[in-house]
């Protein structure tokens, strides 16, 4: 059986989505146990991203996500499920996070501080944030803008269409933090944060 560990620390990140103006950004509490594949789900939480499309990590050089044997990584694809952040990512500071291979949306993340840990803060927090997520599959930076520019204008000839695409509304701005924090206590893939993790 796999050493259980507490978590010791907090770690602060700041997860921006690259290439968005105005940016498109969150910061995070996560304990210190947090494994990537837990990351990738509080990426996906936070930032509002449904989870339909592969993904990957890139620190330090090396390539991280989900193994599938049927897909020629090169370079090779280490496994993300037993790895946790504060031992991959070293003395670095920052890393990227790839999120849809068709609509390459690029993350960078950065390790903002790390904190002293309150029992009531054994889990992934969003602390603050700013502007909404962009519509899965609305085709990458440039897609989201032309869809921005379709909503907006009334006299466009795709702003019905879009509105319809969307589900009849999208506000930019919009950002309920309260909702995201509810999400990422209820996530069952994060339930371990709350009583700590194992021993990679």
């Amino acid at each position: 059986m796999a050493q259980r560990i507490n978590p010791q620390s907090l770690l602060q990140l700041r997860i921006e989505l690259k290439h968005t103006d105005p940016l498109i950004w969150r910061t995070v509490l996560v304990p210190d146990t947090l494994t990537l594949v837990q990351l990738h789900t509080v990426i996906q939480e936070t930032m509002g991203w449904l989870g339909g499309h592969l993904h990957e990590f890139e620190i330090g050089g090396m390539r991280y996500g989900t193994v599938d044997p049927q897909w020629d990584h090169d370079p090779p694809l280490i496994d993300e499920r037993r790895k946790r952040l504060v031992n991959v990512l070293g003395p670095a500071k920052r890393f990227l996070y790839l999120y849809d291979f068709g609509d390459h949306w690029l993350h960078q993340i950065i390790l903002e501080h790390r904190l002293p840990l309150r029992t009531a803060q054994r889990y992934a927090m969003c602390l603050a944030g700013e502007n909404a997520c962009p519509p899965e599959d609305v085709g990458g930076v440039p897609g989201f803008y032309e869809f921005l520019e379709a909503i907006a204008d009334p006299a466009h000839e795709e702003h019905d269409s879009m509105l319809e695409w969307c589900g009849g509304s999208y506000h930019p701005q919009n950002l309920d933090i309260d909702l995201i924090n509810t999400n990422l206590k209820r996530n069952k893939g994060l339930r371990i944060m709350f009583i700590g993790n194992s021993s990679i």
